[in-house]
């Protein structure tokens, strides 16, 4: 069960969760993930170990939690002038980011962290919203862009298969050749 409580931006709540995330980072670049411990991140963050297990309930939530804020995009997608375009390049730098090595330890930390699901559907929704950019966009350029829901189903998640499963032999040909199916194949 996720422990997330309701967070007040720039609250308490809010200084823990940074400190604890920041303090999670260093500590992983610095020991690796494997040698992890609650305390050892308490310690870096300045809070007890009571105050991690009382808000993510173990190391495995916690790193769950960590791996969807690292999940997190940064930016919009760039705007390269045509919808094949923005979602060409988009896809490729999805795959790039999701099937390098930290990429893959985050999806399987947010997924493993989070039985119920909740932290999943939070990096869906972020991919979710960086195509609603590339089809907003399209439209408002007078294309007639493909639903989101399709790019999703057709693009999005044959990668995130592959990444899972089987991601020898992933490269940014397969994003473009995806894209391109998407507009062949509709």
């Amino acid at each position: 069960m996720s422990r997330k409580p309701m967070v007040r931006p720039g609250g308490r709540s809010t200084r823990v969760q940074q400190a604890v995330h920041t303090a999670t980072h260093a500590l992983m670049a610095e020991v690796g993930r494997d040698a992890l411990t609650v305390p050892s991140i308490a310690t870096r963050a300045g809070v007890t170990p009571s105050t991690i297990y009382r808000r993510w309930g173990d190391l495995r939530e916690l790193l769950s939690d960590v791996a969807v804020e690292r999940l997190r995009p940064e930016t919009e997608p760039e705007d390269h002038g045509t919808l094949a375009a923005d979602l060409t390049a988009w896809a490729e730098q999805f795959l790039d980011e999701m099937n390098s090595p930290p990429g893959r330890a985050y999806i399987r930390d947010a997924l493993l962290g989070d039985p119920e699901g909740a932290n999943a559907g939070q990096c869906s929704d972020y991919a979710a919203e960086q195509i609603a950019v590339i089809v907003n966009r399209a439209d408002r350029r007078g294309e007639s862009p493909p639903g989101a829901e399709a790019i999703l189903d057709r693009v999005v998640a044959p990668m995130m298969y592959r990444i899972l499963f089987r991601p020898s032999a992933l490269s940014a040909e397969y994003a473009h050749r995806l894209v391109d199916d998407l507009f062949t194949n509709d």
